[in-house]
């Protein structure tokens, strides 16, 4: 969140001398992102809506707070709060769980509250109920709260739970369907002398199997080094984190689901606020990438045994293409070109331009945000949680950006932002290395008409139907609800991976051959901003068409199946080492 007066005056002068064409029914002030030029070929046409919101009849009712009325003018305020995806009953649908943010108490209003944390039980029929008390997770707010990461941590099948923020994280054990607090033996030692915890990733990263974890802190900041800092307007306003030392990054390593060890491994301090757990280079084993603002990002390479080499610079991931820094927040990973390589993006500050970065190969990455059509939008956004989704299943990974400022009075008089949906314009025979975008935001639905505080955003099927929906968090502003309701003209298949014991699938590669075209699909740990999406995955597929699905594993295991044994239009869960898959979901 790039705060400094001269990149607020740059992105001043740009808002006002960019002219803009009117896309959609604009709100006063609203002014619609503007679409990449189309070229010969490209199909641009998206009828709409493809989302609508759900939220009202869905039981979802949620808010969070970040404590602004105090009027502390705290960076605190600022990052907002993300959404964590995950079956945590074992019903087979997705529920959803809310980090509640904070508030500041005490008669000089300077003592850290938490709000509550919710788990909202999916029902079925986009119905959602709040089990929180139910389930053994704290009513109350234990501590002023970020992000949240799912994993089976400890191997017995239920997925456990983290929870970031200020001052503290906490671990929750899933004891079939019951949460039970573990963080005061489970080794989560704080990397530093302060704890301010963000993002969060899951991931084995020492090849033993079992998933470590990742957690990226942000800066020094409190009430005793809390400056005042004025915005463009001369008003006091949030300050910039350059003005704070960045905090150390955490790596864990998991002792065979027991508790954590605090390691190093040539892990750098950073105001972090993304991360990624993902085999980037190819090489079998899952690399990190940690998005931090206002100071390069970092692409820890690793090398084996959780020894890390950090080459961000070096591989053209570190900032935009003059290799300068940005305000870096949200990031995810996709063979989005038809390479079979993950390519990066990354959400950044106004005045910057979202960063894609095209997977070369050889830890080489090339920055394509312009001939993407990516730019194309302009400089004023500030992104935060950000996926590569396939909305309208045609089988080439489409974007979403939650997009809100972090200044109370920002040079463009907006903290709402829209949100912003690409819809990728790659065909079948499109050469390998190829992408452009395009901005369809305008048929997306009415929650794209209206802006939005938006921050952490997490993507899955929460109805089982072949079609990923999106959960949205807001800065004072509730919880959305994102139903997918485009009408594909493909079919599915949608695949749940469980390795052998220890489970961990992260890093998995999966491969879908049908025809003369090819889908690559990874399972990954951390992405978007402060939250967890559905660990499954949907494959897009030609009616009636025969295909064959490769997984590669993290233990270098690979298996393949045709389209009899999996069938289509229907989730199923392949075990590694079995010779068919289980029916879904698994009990």
């Amino acid at each position: 969140m790039s705060l400094s007066r001269t990149r607020l005056a740059l992105f001043s002068t740009l808002f006002l001398i960019t002219t803009v064409s009117c896309q959609r029914a604009t709100a006063p002030g609203h002014t619609p992102a503007t679409s990449v030029p189309s070229e010969p070929g490209d199909d641009v046409s998206v009828r709409g809506p493809v989302f609508a919101d759900v939220t009202a009849a869905s039981g979802l009712a949620f808010t969070y707070r970040n404590g602004e009325d105090a009027d502390h003018q705290a960076i605190l305020e600022s990052l907002g709060g993300g959404v964590a995806l995950f079956d945590y009953d074992h019903d087979g649908l997705l529920d959803i769980f809310l980090p509640g943010g904070g508030y500041f108490d005490g008669p000089d209003k300077k003592k850290f509250r938490g709000h509550p944390n919710r788990l909202f039980r999916n029902l079925g029929e986009w119905k959602f109920r709040d089990v929180t008390a139910d389930c053994g997770l704290p009513i109350d707010g234990p501590f002023y709260s970020h992000g949240a990461a799912a994993s089976d941590y400890d191997n017995d099948g239920w997925t456990d739970l983290l929870v970031t923020g200020y001052g503290r994280l906490a671990l929750y054990r899933n004891d079939k369907g019951h949460f039970v607090d573990v963080t005061a033996n489970s080794g989560l030692k704080d990397p530093g002398a302060m704890h301010w915890s963000t993002s969060a990733g899951w991931g084995d990263l020492n090849a033993d199997g079992w998933p470590d974890l990742l957690v990226v802190h942000y800066v020094n900041w409190s009430f005793q080094n809390h400056p005042a800092c004025d915005g463009a307007n001369k008003k006091p306003d949030i300050c910039s984190p350059s003005l704070f030392e960045p905090l150390p990054h955490a790596l864990y390593l998991n002792q065979t689901g027991k508790n954590f060890t605090l390691q190093s491994n040539g892990i750098k301090a950073g105001p972090g606020l993304g991360v990624l757990l993902a085999d980037l280079d190819g090489d079998g084993r899952n690399d990190i990438y940690v998005a931090n603002d206002r100071t390069d990002n970092y692409l820890y390479i690793n090398r084996g045994m959780a020894a890390f080499e950090e080459i961000g610079l070096r591989a053209g991931v570190s900032g935009d293409e003059a290799g300068r820094p940005g305000g870096s927040m949200g990031v995810d990973a996709a063979d989005c070109d038809g390479s079979g390589r993950l390519s990066l993006f990354v959400t950044n500050f106004a005045g910057e331009e979202h960063a894609l970065y095209l997977n070369q190969g050889a830890s080489r990455f090339t920055y394509s945000s312009r001939v993407a059509g990516i730019a194309a939008i302009g400089r004023r956004f500030v992104g935060f949680g950000t996926g590569f989704i396939d909305f309208d299943r045609d089988g080439a990974p489409d974007l979403f950006i939650a997009n809100g400022h972090v200044l109370r009075r920002p040079a463009s008089g907006a903290r709402n932002q829209d949100a912003i949906l690409f819809r990728s314009l790659r065909n079948t025979g499109d050469p390998a290395g190829r992408v452009r975008f395009a901005n369809v935001s305008a048929a997306g639905g009415d929650y794209f008409k209206t802006t939005h505080m938006g921050r952490g955003a997490a993507f899955g099927d929460l109805d089982n139907d072949g079609r990923i929906d999106i959960v949205v968090s807001h800065t004072n502003e509730p919880v959305v609800l994102l139903r997918n309701v485009f009408e594909p003209k493909s079919e599915w298949i949608g695949i749940s991976l469980i390795g052998k014991a220890p489970k961990d699938p992260v890093g998995a590669v999966l491969t879908l051959n049908e025809g003369d075209r090819r889908q690559v699909q990874t399972i990954k740990g951390g992405g978007s901003y402060m939250s967890s999406s559905d660990p499954r995955l949907v494959f897009a597929l030609a009616a009636g068409a025969n295909y064959r699905l490769t997984v590669r594993w993290p233990s270098g295991q690979v298996q393949s199946f045709d389209d009899a044994a999996l069938g289509r239009n229907r989730y199923v869960a392949i075990q590694e080492g079995e010779n068919a898959p289980r029916p879904f979901p698994t009990r």
